[in-house]
């Protein structure tokens, strides 16, 4: 099978261009892992009472450092991007093959490396697990720290919000086989004046690359795309991440201050660092082509409130019952429309 990328080159530039810190003596550290692990049960039970999202199994938590981060997320990608390998047509050379598996492993586990210093936490669903609830310790302790938070309610915050996405994947099964179908589609969807997947997969590593090197930069993944299904699918592939954010927020939002005093003021100082030094939420959705749309998931927010508000939580979970009932771009936009296609 054709190998886009030297896996093994990514995850060791990650663990090489990781960053290190915060300080914390040994016991402090297994104490702060206990704490993470308990607050996460904890979350677990808070957004299912309020979602009715009840997972068919708990789901697996790890309280990961950065480099374990960035080999949970290799593993996750090989599994999306690999499969994809025999869509390619026509074979490179050996040389060719290896310098741009190398180039793009290179690319990819220096993205990886800088990300794994910004991500707090994450439900990462594409590795062999079928599904873990990440959460990284080293950037939960120093961002608290560096927003002066209570330390349980930060954990709390940090945990609910994971624990909304595991609720969504872990009671509705079938979103990650439907997130894989779209990839696969895309890929079917070939066009045959531009350039092939293989190329496709490389470039995009060197568009993160360059929005790694250059925050402002405008360089986004759509501009790969090359046929008028390849567009449909990335729109529907916009809608679904905007629900699962803006769901998600939405859960944190509403749970949050039943668990937390100061959720109020937490999510007014998140939001700040959001705007001020969200630069991996900002990659994610430039890779998604989402910047170009959405700007950031406050769509995806206020469809879930409108359509809550309107017909309440029993009938907006509707969404999750098969990918038909899932909102296009336009619903999102217009919630009524939704309400009044699958919740009326």
């Amino acid at each position: 099978m054709t190998q886009f990328v030297d896996w093994e080159l990514a995850t060791a530039t990650a663990r090489r261009l990781g960053t290190t810190g915060p300080s914390m003596g040994l016991e402090e550290a297994v104490e702060e892992v206990r704490r993470l692990r308990d607050d996460a049960e904890r979350a677990t039970v808070h957004v299912a009472e309020f979602t009715s999202l009840t997972p068919r199994t708990p789901p697996v938590v790890r309280v990961v450092d950065r480099a374990d981060w960035s080999a949970a997320n290799v593993v996750g990608l090989r599994t999306v991007l690999d499969p994809l390998a025999h869509r390619v047509s026509g074979e490179p050379g050996p040389l060719a093959r290896s310098v741009g598996s190398r180039v793009a492993g290179a690319q990819i586990g220096a993205v990886l490396g800088y990300l794994s210093g910004k991500i707090l936490g994450q439900f990462e669903i594409f590795g062999d697990s079928g599904g873990q609830l990440l959460l990284v310790v080293p950037n939960i302790v120093t961002t608290q720290r560096e927003l002066d938070a209570d330390p349980a309610e930060f954990r709390m915050w940090v945990c609910l919000h994971e624990a909304a996405h595991a609720a969504q994947f872990g009671a509705v099964p079938w979103l990650r086989d439907h997130f894989l179908a779209e990839v696969d589609r895309f890929a079917a969807a070939e066009s045959q004046d531009g350039p092939d997947l293989r190329e496709r997969v490389r470039r995009g590593a060197a568009l993160l690359a360059e929005s790694v090197k250059d925050p402002d930069s405008t360089a986004s993944v759509i501009d790969l795309v090359g046929s008028p299904v390849q567009r449909e699918v990335m729109e529907r592939l916009t809608a679904f991440m905007t629900l699962l954010e803006g769901h998600a927020d939405y859960v944190m939002d509403s749970v949050g201050p039943q668990v937390i005093p100061n959720a109020v003021a937490l999510r007014r100082r998140m939001d700040h660092r959001r705007r001020e030094a969200g630069v991996a939420q900002r990659l994610i959705r430039r890779l998604l082509g989402m910047d170009v749309k959405l700007r950031q998931y406050t769509q995806g927010r206020a469809f879930v409130d409108a359509v809550v508000g309107s017909v309440g939580m029993e009938r907006f979970n509707r969404v999750w019952e098969a990918s038909e009932r899932l909102p296009t771009m336009a619903e999102i936009l217009s919630p009524d429309d939704w309400v009044r296609r699958v919740a009326d």
